[in-house]
């Protein structure tokens, strides 16, 4: 079902791949920075949600799905999880993990106005990514001796990951009037959107995959992946020691 990676898979690239990965690590790193802000619900968005009240599920829905969609850092955390992962059914499994945790703490810590530090919460997502890329290098196996419980790790991560929207959602108090109602139609919204954008990721892997050099490449792709994760966490704990 998976195979991580080591560095060995690289002996033999070309001079011109290692700088077109050089190059795609500068601008990703380049990309992060600028849109890192950019996490947070759209000012159109958050007009909207704190102008209405009442019960608006169809808006609600879409909030929800343009969330998911848009949110790099959960994008980046599903193609890390996915990555090696050939079968549907294990797909399924790892995937509703991760929307089971999701779900659970966005709604209660809306419900319940959990206050916890957005920087903070950004951070550790940041470390999901992190985590799932040393996962598939393989580096845990080679420190710790044992591979992690990696279902319970995306449930885990799946819990922060639903307690960082929760902590979006709070900041534009939403209307008490239709809260629940509301919730749950965001909720669904953030599934489909979910949805939408895995298929778009596993069409991409499909093809991937069947090329001569997913293998030599996968490796950088993870470290890139990796690389992402810590510039999210150095720029989420900067914000929370300048706030």
């Amino acid at each position: 079902m998976k195979a991580p990676l080591n560095g060995g898979v690289l002996h033999g690239s070309n001079t011109w791949q290692v700088a077109l990965h050089l190059t795609l690590v500068v601008l990703s790193l380049l990309l992060l920075a600028s849109t890192a802000a950019a996490h947070a619900v759209a000012e159109g968005d958050k007009g909207y949600i704190q102008e209405i009240s009442g019960i608006h599920l169809i808006p609600f829905v879409y909030l929800g799905a343009k969330h998911m969609v848009t949110g790099y850092d959960h994008l980046l955390f599903l193609f890390g999880v996915i990555f090696f992962l050939y079968r549907l059914k294990h797909i399924g499994i790892y995937v509703s993990l991760f929307a089971v945790g999701h779900s659970t703490t966005m709604l209660l810590g809306v419900y319940y106005g959990w206050n916890v530090s957005a920087y903070l919460i950004d951070a550790i997502i940041g470390l999901s990514v992190v985590y799932k890329a040393l996962d598939n290098l393989g580096a845990f196996q080679r420190w710790l001796g044992f591979q992690p419980n990696t279902k319970l790790a995306t449930l885990i991560f799946g819990f922060f990951h639903g307690l960082g929207l929760a902590t979006k959602i709070l900041e534009y108090d939403i209307a008490e009037d239709g809260l629940i109602p509301n919730l749950l139609a965001f909720n669904v919204g953030v599934e489909i959107g979910q949805l939408i954008a895995l298929a778009v990721i596993l069409i991409g892997m499909s093809y991937w995959r069947k090329t001569a050099s997913f293998l030599r490449h996968a490796y950088t792709a993870n470290v890139l992946m990796m690389t992402a994760g810590w510039v999210l966490i150095g720029y989420q704990l900067t914000g929370y020691f300048v706030s």
